[in-house]
């Protein structure tokens, strides 16, 4: 009964059910990638960070204060609009407390 009245169903619902899937299993993937780029690169700018404080202790004798001191001359660069950084100087021979965080979608 389903083979002659039905033809056209059974030859195209099987397939649009595996595009479907495959769509499906594409976009998690591409998901799972965008999520661990986001990771990646967070933790980039936290070591970039911190290599510069190091280099500034080495070659200043003392962590810089701020992080402007080391966007100024150091050449680091964070992009505001993705992360939010909160740098703690502790003192001058102590290593400061780096914390870089992913902003969500408005900025915040």
């Amino acid at each position: 009964m389903f083979q002659r009245g039905y033809p056209a169903l059974r030859r195209w619902l099987l397939p649009a059910l595996w595009l479907c899937l495959l769509l499906s299993v594409l976009l998690l993937a591409a998901r799972s990638l965008e999520r661990r780029a986001g990771q990646e690169s967070l933790e980039l700018t936290r070591q970039s960070i911190r290599r510069a404080a190091v280099q500034c202790y080495a070659l200043e004798g003392a962590y810089p204060t701020g992080l402007g001191h080391l966007k100024e001359r150091y050449g680091v660069t964070v992009d505001e609009e993705r992360f939010f950084v909160d740098y703690q100087y502790i003192a001058s021979n102590l290593a400061p407390d780096v914390t870089v965080l992913l902003r969500d979608g408005n900025g915040r």
